[in-house]
C-alpha cells in the first residue's frame, strides 16, 4: 500500500468516526427532547423535530461521500459548519441558555480540535461561552421585574453555567489537540515505515540489478560464482546492517557426483579440501526440497560440521543452485550471531543464487564453446601439418628427384643416348605417378563428388584413386542409399574419418586387405574400417598417445564429437584392427542442386 493510500484510509476513519460520533449526539438529543416533553407535558417544538431530520439526512450524505471517495478537500468546512449550524439551531429552539440541549456545543469544538491548532478550538469554546453570556443578559434584561436577590442568584446561574461551558470547551479542545497530536505522531510513523519499506524495496531492487550487471559482465565462471559472493556479502550488510564476518560457502558437483568447494569466503585451507556425498542433514533436505533452508548451530549438521569454520556459527542458510530440474550445487551462508538472516535477505539471497545459476550455465555454455573451438582449431592444425607431410614425403620427394634424374639426363644424352632414353621412360612414368599422388592430395582436400553425388560415390572414387598407387586391396560394402540418411556435413565428416583410418592402415598396419562397411543401425550411421594387419595393443597407446608425434587416433575421435558421434577402436596384437564410427541420423536439408 503506498503512502498516499495510507493517509487516505486514516482520514476516512476519522471521518467515519466523526459521523457515528454525530448520530450518537442526534439520537441523545431526540432522546433528551422525548424526556423533556413527557416530563413537562409539551409538544416538541417543529424546530427541533426539522433541524433532526436535517441533521440526519446531511449525516447521511456525509457518510456517502464519504464511502465513495467524493468532495474529500471540501468535507472538513462542511461538516464542520453542519455541526456549528445544529448545535446553535437545537439551543435556540430548544429554550437558549436554559436549553437542555446545551452540550451541542461541545461538538464543533470536538471537531475543531481534531482538525485544526488548538487556539482555533479555544477561541471557539471562548466565543461560544461569550454567546452564551450574551443571550443570557439579553434574558435577563428582559425580567429585570424581579427581586435584586432573584436577579442575583439568576446571574449567577448563568455566569457559573458559562465558566462550566468555557472550561468545558478548554478541557475537550485540549484533550482534542493530544489526541490529535497523538494521531499526528502514530500518521508519521506510519509513513516512516512505509517510507523504509519503499527503501528496502528500492535497495533489494538496485542490488538484483547489481548482480545482474556484475554477473552479466563476465562468462568466466570462476569470476561469477566470486561475484556471486561479493553481492551477497554486500547485500547482508546493507539490508541488515551488521558487520560481523560471515562464512560463505559455493559447493558444485563434481564428477564423483560429491560437493566440493568450488569458491568460499572465511574456510581454512584444509575445509576447502572437504568433498561432502550431499546424502544428509540440511544439504541433502536443500536439495531434495529445492528451497532455501535455514538451520541453527551448523557446527551441528552431519556433513556441514566437517568444516572447521562452522563451529564458530550460529545460523546457517543453504541455497540451491537449481535450473529446471538439474542441481548445480548449493551457496552456503553462515554467521556467528543468531537470526542473522531475516526474511528479506533470505529473498533477496535466493534471487542471487537464481542469477548466478543463469549466469553459471551461460559461463559454462561459453566455456564449452571455446572448447570446441579449440578442438576445431586443434584439429585444422593437425590437417595442415599432415598435409605438409604428405606434401615433403611425396611429391617434394619426387619432384627433387626428378630434377636430379633430369641432370643426369642432360649428361647421358650425349654419351648414353639409349640409356638417356631409357631413364626418360622411368621419369615419365615417375612424373605420372606424382601427378596421381598429387590429384590424389587434392580430391582429399576437397571431393567435389562428396557434395554433388554423397558419401558413397566419393568413396568409391577415392577407393579407386587409391588403387592406381597403393597395393593394398580396399573392399568398399556399402548399404543401398547409405548416404540419404544423414546431411551433407555428418556425411563430409564421416568421409574424413574414414579417410584418416584407412590411411593410418596404409602407414602402420602392413595389411593386404582392407574393408570398408556404410550402413545404418537404428538412428545412426555406422562405417567400420577393418584390416588384417599387424594390429596393436589399444591400451598402451592411449596411455601414452599424448607423447606421439602422430595424432590419428585423436583426429577420429575430434571429428565424431563435432559432428555427435562416437568411435571405436578395436585392435588385438596380431590380429589386425577395427575402427567403428557412429554418427547420428539426421534429415537431409533441401538440396541446392538443380
Amino acid at each position: 500500500m503506498s503512502m498516499e493510500s495510507r493517509m487516505r484510509e486514516s482520514e476516512f476513519k476519522i471521518e467515519w468516526l466523526y459521523s457515528n460520533l454525530r448520530w450518537f449526539f442526534l439520537l441523545a438529543v431526540g432522546a433528551i427532547a422525548s424526556f423533556e416533553v413527557i416530563s413537562s407535558g409539551r409538544t416538541l417544538p417543529i424546530t427541533v423535530i426539522l433541524l433532526l431530520v436535517i441533521g440526519g439526512i446531511a449525516n447521511m450524505l456525509v457518510m456517502v461521500a464519504l464511502l465513495l471517495n467524493a468532495f474529500r478537500r471540501t468535507m472538513f468546512r462542511f461538516t464542520l459548519i453542519l455541526d456549528i449550524m445544529l448545535a446553535l439551531g437545537l439551543i435556540l429552539s430548544s429554550g437558549g441558555p436554559n436549553s437542555p440541549l446545551l452540550f451541542m456545543t461541545l461538538i464543533p469544538i470536538i471537531t475543531t480540535a481534531l482538525r485544526y491548532k488548538w487556539i482555533v478550538s479555544i477561541a471557539l469554546a471562548i466565543v461560544t461561552t461569550l454567546i452564551y453570556w450574551w443571550s443570557a443578559w439579553q434574558t435577563l434584561d428582559l425580567a429585570w421585574g424581579m427581586s435584586i436577590e432573584t436577579l442575583a442568584r439568576v446571574g449567577l446561574y448563568y455566569f457559573t453555567n458559562g465558566l462550566i461551558l468555557l472550561l468545558a470547551g478548554g478541557s475537550v479542545s485540549f484533550i482534542g489537540n493530544r489526541i490529535k497530536q497523538t494521531l499526528t505522531v502514530e500518521q508519521s510513523r506510519q509513513e516512516a515505515l512505509a517510507q523504509a519499506a519503499i527503501e528496502a524495496a528500492h535497495q533489494k531492487v538496485r542490488l538484483i540489478f547489481e548482480l545482474a550487471s556484475t554477473l552479466s559482465a563476465t562468462l568466466n565462471y570462476e569470476r561469477v560464482l566470486d561475484a556471486a559472493l561479493d553481492v551477497s556479502n554486500a547485500g547482508f550488510e546493507e539490508l541488515i546492517g551488521a558487520k560481523s564476518p560471515q562464512v560463505q560457502i559455493i559447493l558444485l558437483f563434481g564428477m564423483d557426483q560429491s560437493l566440493y568447494v568450488a569458491t568460499s569466503r572465511g574456510l581454512t585451507i584444509q575445509d576447502k579440501k572437504v568433498r561432502l556425498p550431499a546424502t544428509r542433514g540440511v544439504l541433502a533436505k536443500t536439495l531434495e526440497r529445492a528451497r532455501p533452508t535455514l538451520i541453527n548451530d551448523p557446527g551441528a549438521d552431519p556433513e556441514l560440521g566437517q568444516f572447521v569454520a562452522m563451529h564458530h556459527c550460529r545460523q546457517c542458510i543453504v541455497v540451491p543452485l537449481r535450473a529446471g530440474f538439474e542441481n548445480y550445487g548449493v551457496m552456503v551462508m553462515a554467521s556467528p550471531d543468531e537470526n542473522a538472516y531475516p526474511g528479506d535477505f533470505r529473498d533477496l539471497l535466493e534471487a542471487v543464487c537464481n542469477q548466478a545459476v543463469m549466469a553459471l550455465q551461460n559461463a559454462r555454455l561459453y566455456q564449452n564453446l571455446m572448447e570446441e573451438k579449440e578442438r576445431v582449431v586443434a584439429v585444422e592444425e593437425d590437417e595442415r601439418k599432415k598435409l605438409a607431410r604428405d606434401l615433403h614425403d611425396g611429391p617434394t620427394q619426387t619432384i627433387a628427384a626428378v630434377a636430379m634424374r633430369l641432370n643426369y639426363i642432360r649428361m647421358l644424352i650425349d654419351q648414353q643416348p639409349d640409356e638417356a632414353m631409357r631413364e626418360l621412360e622411368q621419369l615419365e612414368e615417375l612424373t605420372r605417378k606424382t601427378t596421381k599422388e598429387i590429384r590424389q592430395m587434392l580430391f582429399r582436400l576437397r571431393p567435389l563428388i562428396l557434395e554433388t553425388q554423397g558419401l558413397v560415390a566419393a568413396l568409391e572414387q577415392y577407393i579407386a584413386k587409391l588403387a592406381e598407387t597403393d597395393p593394398l586391396q580396399i573392399h568398399l560394402e556399402a548399404q543401398a542409399n547409405a548416404d540419404t540418411f544423414i546431411d551433407k556435413e555428418s556425411q563430409g565428416a564421416l568421409f574424413y574419418m574414414v579417410e584418416e583410418a584407412i590411411t593410418n592402415a596404409r602407414k602402420h598396419a602392413r595389411a593386404t586387405d582392407l574393408w570398408v562397411r556404410i550402413y545404418q543401425r537404428g538412428m545412426s550411421m555406422i562405417a567400420e574400417i577393418e584390416d588384417n594387419g599387424r594390429g596393436f595393443d589399444v591400451a598402451a597407446i592411449e596411455e601414452n598417445y599424448d607423447q606421439r608425434g602422430s595424432l590419428g587416433l585423436l583426429n577420429l575421435r575430434e571429428r565424431a564429437v563435432l559432428v555427435k558421434g562416437k568411435t571405436v577402436i578395436q585392435s588385438t596384437p596380431g590380429e589386425g584392427t577395427k575402427v567403428t564410427i557412429a554418427v547420428p541420423r539426421k534429415e537431409r536439408g533441401p538440396s541446392r542442386e538443380r
